[in-house]
């Protein structure tokens, strides 16, 4: 009995760090990558804003209304996924939540002054989402992909 448990114990520990190394391997581009489902997240996010774009150029405030939202409550990678990325970036993960929490409450503040239907400020609360957006982009979307998407 006691050398099933240890021999399953042994067993359980060769799958987890088998399974630990295939994520390192895939990460330094030796496998094949998987994409992250951060990736859609990011790509549902730029048409979203491309919809704001055109929504902007016609005047069309309740689009704006309504899609302003989608990029404040966007959704969340899985936890695996989570797990992932905290690894990954270590002591910068403060700041990447910070400019989540940034984004999120630009998106808002949009969302309620396009519902005044003030086109400058609507403009500027846009502007000021889109630079949350690029100061993000600007301190880790590089080293992010050469991390996560390598041969890419």
């Amino acid at each position: 009995m006691k050398g099933r448990r240890f021999t399953g114990f042994i067993v359980a520990a060769g799958l987890f760090f088998g399974a630990a190394s295939g994520v390192a391997l895939a990460e330094t581009g030796t496998e094949t990558v998987k994409e992250l489902a951060l990736r859609k997240i990011m790509k549902d996010l730029g048409a979203n804003m491309q919809v704001i774009t055109d929504g902007i150029s016609r005047e069309d405030w309740p689009l704006i209304e309504k899609t302003a939202p989608l990029i404040a409550d966007h959704p969340q990678p899985p936890l695996t996924e989570k797990m992932r990325i905290i690894g990954f970036m270590g002591g910068d993960m403060g700041r990447f939540k910070g400019y989540d929490g940034e984004t999120h409450k630009a998106a808002e503040v949009l969302k309620q002054v396009a519902g005044t239907q003030d086109g400058q400020e609507v403009i500027a609360a846009f502007q000021r989402l889109q630079m949350t957006c690029y100061g993000c982009h600007h301190d880790f979307r590089q080293t992010f992909l050469k991390h996560f998407y390598p041969t890419r």
